[in-house]
């Protein structure tokens, strides 16, 4: 199923999409795609991360000695993402009440990494957008990991897209992502530097699969597309016949 261009329809419809996406997308790594002892749930974090959403734990955010990689999961240096740009940054020591997904260590509930799909609230404002940014920063530096999917185009406060303003915020300046594929799947991973990978997309492509990282080393695949279909089957039949129309 190719991207939709929900510029077409209010946030009000997309935040209820957006919803049942985030959804699908807990189902499915919860569903066989995360190993044990990891885990998945949707949670409201509003503004920056503070100490009562990280859970605070003596231990080091990421810090688990694997070893070998747990099962289900790919080890970077055996096989890098496949996306179209990678690049390494030193790393330094609705959007009031959006919902995300946090994934979880079960041995202490300790948070390892954030997914975040991108709504059109996030860029209404130079506050908003500073906000977001700000706050996928702060996950970055606190050395946990983050993935996100932005199914809208660059505006005027993001003329360049979500990647380059989260970049930006972590190390300047930021290589520019072409024009030509607007929308944005990036997938970060948190160690000794932070390293993105970005892969470009345009309303009508499929959505890759993307990285998800547990461990500076090792990740799993979330799968965009399938995920994306699934909660789109609930869009009310009014709004399929706008985003759907020539």
């Amino acid at each position: 199923m190719p991207v939709h261009d929900w510029t077409r329809v209010s946030a009000g419809i997309f935040h209820d999409f957006h919803g049942a996406w985030i959804v699908e997308i807990r189902n499915a790594l919860n569903g066989g795609l995360l190993p044990d002892p990891y885990y998945a749930i949707g949670e409201q974090i509003s503004g920056l991360i503070n100490p009562d959403v990280l859970t605070l734990t003596l231990d080091e955010p990421g810090s688990h000695d694997f070893g070998e990689p747990p099962p289900g999961t790919t080890a970077l240096v055996r096989a890098s993402p496949k996306v179209r740009f990678t690049v390494e940054a030193e790393r330094r020591r609705y959007s009031k009440r959006q919902k995300a997904i946090v994934i979880r260590h079960s041995s202490n509930d300790k948070i390892v990494a954030f997914l975040e799909i991108v709504s059109s609230g996030n860029k209404t404002s130079r506050r908003a957008l500073r906000q977001f940014v700000r706050k996928a920063a702060a996950i970055l530096e606190k050395g946990h990991h983050l993935t996100l999917a932005d199914l809208y185009p660059p505006g005027p406060l993001d003329p360049h897209g979500i990647h380059t303003a989260i970049w930006e915020e972590i190390e300047s300046p930021s290589p520019l992502l072409p024009l030509d594929k607007p929308l944005t799947l990036a997938a970060y991973a948190s160690g000794p530097t932070i390293m993105s990978f970005v892969e470009p997309v345009d309303k009508g492509d499929v959505l890759p699969d993307m990285p998800l990282f547990l461990d500076p080393e090792y990740y799993v695949l979330v799968p965009f597309e399938a995920t994306y279909q699934a909660a789109y089957r609930g869009v009310p039949k009014r709004w399929r016949n706008v985003l759907e129309a020539s």
